[in-house]
Parts: structure tokens; C-alpha cells; sequence
């Protein structure tokens, strides 16, 4: 956290992204080296974060001191003991924390990916979540869900290791399979803001 809040001091990026270990992890992949980077991106993930972590980390600080266009939030999988919907409640409110801090910022919320080799609980609170989020960021101006977590389940319903080596976390592969959506969202959002400056001139 310490470590975010200095580079919030020290560069001006025009993407943020701030979550759990899936965020946190994406540094390492040639999808964030090639596509990410160059976009002026940050990573604030942290491992093992729960939407209440998160909560506290923007409250205190690390969306302090920067002004950028969009902010990529992904969290409430590590949530195990609550119910899809307080895990949906908990993202609406990162939400309101990160629209105060960030009035023009767009928000971005990729969904929820599966876990799990087989078919269990907790994929289906996942994608309970994902339906909830969804029907409630319809109606919040400058956001919306971003849908990551189709093709990891196969038509068995099982999840491939050459996708999720741990059936929680992305291989690279993986990991371009859920984030070329986003890749996609985020290319259309910063090159809306640019033609927007470009007519200014001649207005």
C-alpha cells in the first residue's frame, strides 16, 4: 500500500488497476507488457484482498494525488464467507468510494471469473455476482461490467489447467483469454477522450 501511495506521487497514469491477486498477477504477463504498459497503467493488486481491502486502500490513499480516465476494479472472489449478494453490494460501494475520489474516472468492472476444476458453490456465487453487478451498474453514469469469464468452462464443466494453473489464478494464456475484453474497452474509452481534444481547437 505504501508502495502504490508513492507512485501516486510520482506518475500520472491514464489507467488504474486495483484489486486482488488476478489484478495483482497480471503485471508479470506479456498482455500487461504489451498492451497495459503502454497505456500509462498501474497495478494495485494485492493477493488475497477482499472487497473490504480494497475499500480501505482507495479510502486511504491510493486514488489520492492522480487524475486518470479509468479505473479497472476487480475483487470479491477472496470473499468466501459472504453471499453473492453482499459481495455485490461491497463492489457497488468501491464504486461510490472511487466515483468520490475520482468524479470523472471511468469505471471499469471486469466480472468475476469461475474457479474451481468442477462445478462447486462458490463458481456459482461467482457468476450470481456477475448478474447482480451487472443490473445494478446500469443505472451508474461512466461505468459499466466488462464480461471476462467466458471459455474457461469447458463443456464438461471443467476448467483447464492450461487456463488456470491452480483453477483460481490465470496462466498467460489465461490471461489474455480475460483480458483482451478489457484490452478492447480501455483502447475505445482512452481514444474517445483524444478525439475529444482534437476538436477542441477548432471549436
Amino acid at each position: 500500500h505504501k508502495r502504490f501511495l508513492m507512485e501516486t506521487k510520482e506518475k500520472e497514469p491514464d489507467v488504474v488497476f486495483i484489486g486482488d491477486s488476478l489484478i495483482q498477477r497480471l503485471v508479470h504477463t506479456e498482455m500487461w507488457n504489451n498492451f497495459f504498459a503502454p497505456m500509462h497503467a498501474l497495478n494495485f493488486g494485492i493477493g488475497g484482498d477482499q472487497i473490504q481491502n480494497v475499500l480501505w486502500r482507495v479510502e486511504n490513499g491510493e486514488l489520492d494525488h492522480i487524475n486518470p480516465k479509468v479505473v479497472v476494479v476487480l475483487a470479491g472472489t477472496n470473499n468466501f464467507h459472504c453471499t453473492a449478494e453482499q459481495i455485490a453490494e461491497g463492489i457497488m460501494e468501491l464504486v461510490r468510494v472511487i466515483r468520490e475520489k475520482q468524479p470523472d474516472a471511468y469505471i471499469v468492472l471486469p466480472t468475476l471469473l469461475p474457479r474451481g476444476q468442477n462445478p462447486n458453490p462458490l463458481r456459482d456465487r461467482n457468476a450470481e455476482v456477475n448478474k447482480l453487478v451487472h443490473s445494478k451498474v446500469s443505472a451508474v453514469p461512466k461505468c459499466e461490467t466488462v464480461v471476462i469469464d467466458k471459455g474457461f468452462i469447458q463443456l464438461d464443466g471443467t476448467i483447464s489447467h492450461h487456463d488456470m494453473h491452480d483453477y483460481l489464478h490465470l496462466t498467460n494464456s489465461g490471461y489474455c483469454k480475460a483480458f483482451e475484453p478489457v484490452y478492447e474497452l480501455l483502447t475505445q474509452l482512452l481514444t474517445e477522450g483524444e478525439t475529444e481534444k482534437d476538436l477542441t481547437p477548432s471549436e
